[in-house]
Protein backbone atom coordinates (compact mmCIF):
# COMPACT_ATOMS: atom_id res chain seq x y z
CA UNK A 1 0.00 0.00 0.00
CA UNK A 2 1.24 3.22 -1.02
CA UNK A 3 1.32 6.72 1.12
CA UNK A 4 0.72 9.56 -0.86
CA UNK A 5 0.19 13.15 0.36
CA UNK A 6 -1.32 15.77 -1.75
CA UNK A 7 -0.29 19.46 -1.22
CA UNK A 8 -0.57 19.34 2.88
CA UNK A 9 -0.03 22.01 4.99
CA UNK A 10 -0.32 22.18 8.61
CA UNK A 11 -0.91 26.08 10.06
CA UNK A 12 -1.02 26.29 13.72
CA UNK A 13 -1.82 29.69 14.82
CA UNK A 14 -0.37 31.45 12.07
CA UNK A 15 2.59 29.23 12.05
CA UNK A 16 2.84 27.17 8.88
CA UNK A 17 4.73 23.76 10.17
CA UNK A 18 4.13 22.12 6.43
CA UNK A 19 3.94 24.22 3.78
CA UNK A 20 1.72 22.26 0.80
CA UNK A 21 3.81 18.96 0.55
CA UNK A 22 3.54 16.67 -1.98
CA UNK A 23 4.66 13.20 -2.21
CA UNK A 24 4.26 9.50 -2.29
CA UNK A 25 5.90 6.83 0.14
CA UNK A 26 6.13 3.07 -1.63
CA UNK A 27 4.99 0.06 -0.42
CA UNK A 28 7.46 -1.42 1.84
CA UNK A 29 10.10 2.11 2.15
CA UNK A 30 11.70 2.63 5.29
CA UNK A 31 12.04 6.77 4.20
CA UNK A 32 13.10 8.86 7.15
CA UNK A 33 11.84 12.49 7.42
CA UNK A 34 15.47 14.55 8.32
CA UNK A 35 15.79 18.29 9.47
CA UNK A 36 17.01 20.64 12.48
CA UNK A 37 14.59 20.89 15.21
CA UNK A 38 11.39 23.05 14.03
CA UNK A 39 11.26 21.91 10.28
CA UNK A 40 7.87 20.39 10.54
CA UNK A 41 9.16 16.25 10.26
CA UNK A 42 7.38 15.51 13.64
CA UNK A 43 4.27 17.61 12.17
CA UNK A 44 4.57 15.24 9.54
CA UNK A 45 4.70 12.21 11.21
CA UNK A 46 1.54 13.66 13.41
CA UNK A 47 -0.46 14.07 9.85
CA UNK A 48 0.29 10.65 9.18
CA UNK A 49 -1.05 8.95 12.12
CA UNK A 50 -4.35 10.79 12.00
CA UNK A 51 -2.98 12.84 15.68
CA UNK A 52 -3.23 15.66 13.42
CA UNK A 53 -5.72 16.46 10.81
CA UNK A 54 -4.25 19.20 8.29
CA UNK A 55 -5.51 22.84 7.58
CA UNK A 56 -5.50 21.53 3.76
CA UNK A 57 -4.59 18.95 1.26
CA UNK A 58 -4.90 14.96 1.11
CA UNK A 59 -3.45 12.18 2.62
CA UNK A 60 -4.10 8.54 0.87
CA UNK A 61 -3.31 5.46 1.96
CA UNK A 62 -3.48 3.21 -1.03
CA UNK A 63 -6.59 4.50 -2.75
CA UNK A 64 -8.16 5.48 0.54
CA UNK A 65 -8.55 8.98 1.78
CA UNK A 66 -7.72 9.27 4.81
CA UNK A 67 -7.50 12.87 5.75
CA UNK A 68 -10.57 12.78 8.28
CA UNK A 69 -10.19 9.13 9.68
CA UNK A 70 -9.47 9.05 13.12
CA UNK A 71 -5.79 7.45 14.28
CA UNK A 72 -7.27 4.49 15.72
CA UNK A 73 -8.95 2.97 12.39
CA UNK A 74 -6.04 4.04 10.33
CA UNK A 75 -3.90 0.74 10.84
CA UNK A 76 -1.16 2.58 12.76
CA UNK A 77 1.91 1.45 14.69
CA UNK A 78 3.78 4.36 16.23
CA UNK A 79 7.05 3.97 17.90
CA UNK A 80 7.64 7.10 20.14
CA UNK A 81 10.84 8.61 21.50
CA UNK A 82 10.21 7.69 25.61
CA UNK A 83 9.36 4.04 24.95
CA UNK A 84 5.62 4.73 26.85
CA UNK A 85 5.88 1.15 28.18
CA UNK A 86 3.32 0.29 31.20
CA UNK A 87 5.78 0.03 34.25
CA UNK A 88 3.26 -2.49 36.19
CA UNK A 89 3.27 -4.92 32.72
CA UNK A 90 5.40 -7.87 32.32
CA UNK A 91 7.24 -7.62 28.64
CA UNK A 92 4.52 -9.71 27.38
CA UNK A 93 1.65 -7.82 28.69
CA UNK A 94 2.96 -4.44 26.87
CA UNK A 95 3.27 -6.29 23.75
CA UNK A 96 -0.32 -7.89 23.96
CA UNK A 97 -1.65 -4.74 25.34
CA UNK A 98 -3.12 -3.66 22.00
CA UNK A 99 -4.42 -7.05 21.48
CA UNK A 100 -6.48 -7.17 24.42
CA UNK A 101 -7.95 -3.31 23.26
CA UNK A 102 -8.87 -4.81 19.90
CA UNK A 103 -10.99 -7.93 21.82
CA UNK A 104 -8.55 -10.34 20.51
CA UNK A 105 -9.02 -13.90 21.70
CA UNK A 106 -6.29 -14.71 24.53
CA UNK A 107 -4.91 -17.45 23.07
CA UNK A 108 -4.23 -15.83 19.44
CA UNK A 109 -3.02 -12.11 21.27
CA UNK A 110 -0.57 -14.90 23.11
CA UNK A 111 0.66 -16.32 20.18
CA UNK A 112 1.20 -13.20 18.39
CA UNK A 113 3.21 -11.67 21.10
CA UNK A 114 4.99 -14.03 21.07
CA UNK A 115 5.84 -14.49 17.56
CA UNK A 116 6.60 -10.42 17.65
CA UNK A 117 9.17 -11.36 20.88
CA UNK A 118 11.20 -13.57 18.96
CA UNK A 119 11.30 -10.86 16.15
CA UNK A 120 13.05 -8.50 17.96
CA UNK A 121 14.91 -10.79 19.94
CA UNK A 122 13.73 -10.51 23.55
CA UNK A 123 11.41 -13.99 23.97
CA UNK A 124 13.86 -14.73 26.92
CA UNK A 125 12.75 -11.45 28.57
CA UNK A 126 9.24 -11.70 28.17
CA UNK A 127 8.15 -12.37 31.88
CA UNK A 128 10.49 -9.06 33.22
CA UNK A 129 9.29 -5.78 34.09
CA UNK A 130 10.57 -2.57 31.87
CA UNK A 131 12.41 -1.47 34.98
CA UNK A 132 14.47 -4.67 34.58
CA UNK A 133 15.51 -3.88 31.01
CA UNK A 134 18.22 -1.63 29.03
CA UNK A 135 17.18 1.29 26.59
CA UNK A 136 17.66 -0.94 23.99
CA UNK A 137 15.76 -3.38 25.16
CA UNK A 138 12.96 -1.00 25.98
CA UNK A 139 13.16 -0.01 22.53
CA UNK A 140 12.37 -3.81 21.40
CA UNK A 141 9.63 -4.24 23.15
CA UNK A 142 8.17 -0.86 21.71
CA UNK A 143 8.64 -1.70 18.21
CA UNK A 144 7.27 -5.06 18.84
CA UNK A 145 4.34 -3.71 20.95
CA UNK A 146 3.28 -1.75 17.54
CA UNK A 147 3.99 -4.07 14.70
CA UNK A 148 2.07 -6.87 17.00
CA UNK A 149 -1.28 -5.27 15.21
CA UNK A 150 -0.25 -5.88 12.13
CA UNK A 151 -0.23 -2.49 11.34
CA UNK A 152 -0.22 -1.00 7.50
CA UNK A 153 2.49 2.10 8.35
CA UNK A 154 4.64 1.97 11.19
CA UNK A 155 5.80 5.58 12.27
CA UNK A 156 9.20 5.72 14.38
CA UNK A 157 9.41 9.10 16.16
CA UNK A 158 13.55 9.59 17.40
CA UNK A 159 13.15 6.22 18.78
CA UNK A 160 16.95 6.44 19.16
CA UNK A 161 17.63 9.90 20.81
CA UNK A 162 17.24 8.30 24.49
CA UNK A 163 20.19 5.60 23.83
CA UNK A 164 24.04 5.74 23.93
CA UNK A 165 26.09 6.17 21.16
CA UNK A 166 26.71 2.07 20.97
CA UNK A 167 23.08 1.28 21.11
CA UNK A 168 22.21 3.79 18.63
CA UNK A 169 24.46 2.14 16.32
CA UNK A 170 23.32 -1.36 17.16
CA UNK A 171 19.20 -0.43 17.31
CA UNK A 172 19.34 1.55 13.88
CA UNK A 173 20.55 -1.81 12.20
CA UNK A 174 17.85 -3.97 14.14
CA UNK A 175 15.16 -1.51 13.04
CA UNK A 176 16.08 -2.07 9.43
CA UNK A 177 16.59 -5.70 9.95
CA UNK A 178 12.80 -6.33 11.74
CA UNK A 179 11.60 -3.63 9.30
CA UNK A 180 12.87 -5.62 6.20
CA UNK A 181 12.17 -8.80 7.47
CA UNK A 182 7.97 -8.15 8.18
CA UNK A 183 8.36 -5.70 4.68
CA UNK A 184 6.30 -2.94 6.21
CA UNK A 185 6.08 0.53 4.97
CA UNK A 186 7.82 2.89 7.78
CA UNK A 187 8.15 6.75 8.15
CA UNK A 188 11.27 7.21 10.68
CA UNK A 189 11.73 10.93 12.06
CA UNK A 190 15.22 11.94 12.77
CA UNK A 191 17.49 15.14 13.11
CA UNK A 192 20.45 12.90 12.35
CA UNK A 193 21.85 12.52 9.30
CA UNK A 194 24.07 9.70 10.19
CA UNK A 195 20.85 7.73 10.98
CA UNK A 196 18.78 8.57 8.18
CA UNK A 197 21.83 7.82 5.28
CA UNK A 198 21.86 4.70 6.80
CA UNK A 199 19.12 3.00 7.38
CA UNK A 200 16.47 4.75 4.74
CA UNK A 201 15.31 3.75 1.25
CA UNK A 202 14.85 7.59 0.93
CA UNK A 203 15.27 10.49 3.14
CA UNK A 204 12.92 13.17 2.82
CA UNK A 205 15.29 16.53 3.88
CA UNK A 206 13.14 19.41 5.40
CA UNK A 207 13.53 22.83 6.11
CA UNK A 208 10.54 25.43 7.27
CA UNK A 209 8.13 23.20 7.00
CA UNK A 210 9.41 22.16 3.09
CA UNK A 211 11.10 18.90 1.71
CA UNK A 212 14.10 20.82 0.37
CA UNK A 213 14.91 17.31 -1.51
CA UNK A 214 13.57 13.73 -1.43
CA UNK A 215 15.89 11.60 -2.93
CA UNK A 216 18.14 8.04 -2.47
CA UNK A 217 20.59 8.91 0.62
CA UNK A 218 23.59 8.86 -1.25
CA UNK A 219 21.95 10.71 -4.06
CA UNK A 220 21.48 13.73 -1.51
CA UNK A 221 24.94 13.22 -0.47
CA UNK A 222 26.69 13.70 -3.82
CA UNK A 223 24.03 15.71 -5.56
CA UNK A 224 22.45 18.61 -3.19
CA UNK A 225 20.10 20.57 -4.74
CA UNK A 226 20.78 23.66 -2.71
CA UNK A 227 23.92 24.88 -0.20
CA UNK A 228 21.39 24.10 2.73
CA UNK A 229 20.83 20.05 1.49
CA UNK A 230 24.55 20.47 0.92
CA UNK A 231 25.91 22.06 4.55
CA UNK A 232 23.23 19.75 6.64
CA UNK A 233 24.76 16.39 5.25
CA UNK A 234 27.92 15.56 5.90
CA UNK A 235 30.22 15.10 9.08
CA UNK A 236 32.42 16.66 8.71
CA UNK A 237 30.57 19.31 7.05
CA UNK A 238 31.15 20.77 4.07
CA UNK A 239 33.66 23.77 2.98
CA UNK A 240 31.40 26.50 1.35
CA UNK A 241 34.23 28.88 -0.53
CA UNK A 242 32.56 32.36 -1.76
CA UNK A 243 34.84 32.39 -5.12
CA UNK A 244 35.68 36.46 -6.16
CA UNK A 245 35.03 37.84 -10.07
CA UNK A 246 37.95 39.31 -11.39
CA UNK A 247 39.06 40.27 -14.50
CA UNK A 248 35.97 38.26 -16.10
CA UNK A 249 36.77 35.01 -14.34
CA UNK A 250 35.47 33.80 -10.97
CA UNK A 251 38.52 32.78 -8.48
CA UNK A 252 38.98 31.12 -4.95
CA UNK A 253 41.84 32.50 -3.70
CA UNK A 254 44.42 32.93 -6.44
CA UNK A 255 42.87 29.73 -8.33
CA UNK A 256 40.60 30.41 -11.31
CA UNK A 257 37.63 28.14 -11.23
CA UNK A 258 36.29 26.80 -14.15
CA UNK A 259 32.70 28.47 -14.24
CA UNK A 260 31.01 30.61 -17.06
CA UNK A 261 27.43 31.38 -15.32
CA UNK A 262 26.66 34.82 -14.84
CA UNK A 263 25.65 35.24 -11.30
CA UNK A 264 25.87 38.18 -8.49
CA UNK A 265 27.53 35.64 -6.06
CA UNK A 266 28.67 32.15 -6.81
CA UNK A 267 29.75 29.62 -3.35
CA UNK A 268 31.63 26.63 -4.46
CA UNK A 269 31.32 23.65 -1.86
CA UNK A 270 33.76 21.26 -1.54
CA UNK A 271 33.45 17.96 1.24
CA UNK A 272 36.81 17.29 3.11
CA UNK A 273 37.16 14.08 1.73
CA UNK A 274 37.40 15.79 -1.52
CA UNK A 275 40.47 17.40 -0.70
CA UNK A 276 44.00 15.93 -1.11
CA UNK A 277 47.67 17.17 -0.23
CA UNK A 278 48.94 18.48 -3.42
CA UNK A 279 53.09 20.18 -4.85
CA UNK A 280 52.81 23.63 -4.53
CA UNK A 281 53.01 24.25 -7.93
CA UNK A 282 50.02 22.06 -8.72
CA UNK A 283 47.83 23.25 -5.20
CA UNK A 284 44.23 24.40 -5.48
CA UNK A 285 44.59 25.65 -1.90
CA UNK A 286 47.44 27.10 0.18
CA UNK A 287 46.59 27.36 3.97
CA UNK A 288 48.05 27.10 7.45
CA UNK A 289 47.64 24.05 9.52
CA UNK A 290 45.54 25.49 12.96
CA UNK A 291 44.42 22.25 14.36
CA UNK A 292 44.82 18.28 13.79
CA UNK A 293 42.81 15.84 14.78
CA UNK A 294 42.69 12.33 14.80
CA UNK A 295 39.68 9.82 14.33
CA UNK A 296 40.51 6.44 13.89
CA UNK A 297 41.75 6.17 10.09
CA UNK A 298 40.82 10.05 9.46
CA UNK A 299 43.45 12.93 9.83
CA UNK A 300 41.33 16.18 9.63
CA UNK A 301 42.69 18.93 9.03
CA UNK A 302 41.66 22.69 9.71
CA UNK A 303 43.68 25.35 7.99
CA UNK A 304 43.48 28.99 7.90
CA UNK A 305 43.77 30.06 4.63
CA UNK A 306 43.19 33.71 4.42
CA UNK A 307 39.45 34.71 4.46
CA UNK A 308 38.67 31.52 4.28
CA UNK A 309 38.59 28.50 7.70
CA UNK A 310 38.63 24.85 5.65
CA UNK A 311 38.14 21.31 6.85
CA UNK A 312 40.52 18.72 5.28
CA UNK A 313 40.76 15.03 5.34
CA UNK A 314 43.90 13.62 4.47
CA UNK A 315 46.20 10.93 4.23
CA UNK A 316 46.72 9.57 8.33
CA UNK A 317 50.84 8.98 7.00
CA UNK A 318 51.50 12.09 6.22
CA UNK A 319 53.80 14.14 8.53
CA UNK A 320 51.82 17.23 9.77
CA UNK A 321 51.67 19.33 12.89
CA UNK A 322 50.38 22.70 13.60
CA UNK A 323 51.43 25.75 11.56
CA UNK A 324 53.04 23.58 9.24
CA UNK A 325 52.20 25.41 5.61
CA UNK A 326 50.00 22.55 3.13
CA UNK A 327 48.72 22.80 -0.36
CA UNK A 328 45.73 21.15 -1.52
CA UNK A 329 44.43 19.34 -4.10
CA UNK A 330 40.83 18.90 -5.58
CA UNK A 331 38.90 16.48 -6.90
CA UNK A 332 37.54 18.42 -10.21
CA UNK A 333 34.51 16.36 -10.96
CA UNK A 334 33.46 17.04 -6.82
CA UNK A 335 33.00 20.28 -6.59
CA UNK A 336 29.84 22.12 -6.28
CA UNK A 337 28.38 25.29 -7.66
CA UNK A 338 25.68 27.52 -5.52
CA UNK A 339 23.83 30.75 -6.51
CA UNK A 340 25.52 32.59 -3.65
CA UNK A 341 22.44 34.83 -3.41
CA UNK A 342 19.17 32.01 -3.49
CA UNK A 343 21.59 28.86 -2.32
CA UNK A 344 20.07 27.30 -5.75
CA UNK A 345 22.65 24.60 -7.01
CA UNK A 346 24.07 25.71 -10.26
CA UNK A 347 25.59 22.90 -12.79
CA UNK A 348 28.77 23.65 -13.97
CA UNK A 349 29.34 23.00 -17.78
CA UNK A 350 30.30 19.50 -17.48
CA UNK A 351 27.32 18.62 -15.60
CA UNK A 352 25.01 20.17 -17.81
CA UNK A 353 26.84 17.82 -20.34
CA UNK A 354 25.93 14.79 -18.70
CA UNK A 355 22.55 15.77 -17.67
CA UNK A 356 21.78 16.31 -21.25
CA UNK A 357 23.30 12.74 -21.83
CA UNK A 358 26.76 13.72 -23.31
CA UNK A 359 29.51 12.08 -22.33
CA UNK A 360 31.81 13.32 -20.13
CA UNK A 361 36.19 13.88 -20.29
CA UNK A 362 35.92 12.46 -16.85
CA UNK A 363 33.90 9.44 -18.21
CA UNK A 364 35.14 8.81 -21.96
CA UNK A 365 38.65 8.43 -19.53
CA UNK A 366 36.99 6.44 -16.43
Amino acid sequence: MDIRLENVSMVFNGVTAVNQVTTTIKEGELVSLLGPSGCGKSTMLMLLSGLYQPSSGSIYFGDKNVTKVEAEKRGIGMVFQNYALYPHLSVLKNIMFPLKMQKVPKQEALERAMDMARLVQIDHLVDRKPGQLSGGQQQRVAIARALVKKPKLLLLDEPLSNLDARLRLEMREEIRRIQQEVGITAVFVTHDQEEALSISDRVMLMKDGIIQQDSHPQEMYRNPVNEFVAKFLGNPPINVLQASFVANEWKVGEHSISFTDTLQQLHIGIRPEDFYLEEESSAFLRGRVTHIETIGRDTLLRLDCGKESVRALVDPEANLHVDDIVHLGVKQDKVLYFNGETGERVLSGKERSYHLGIETDMEKHA
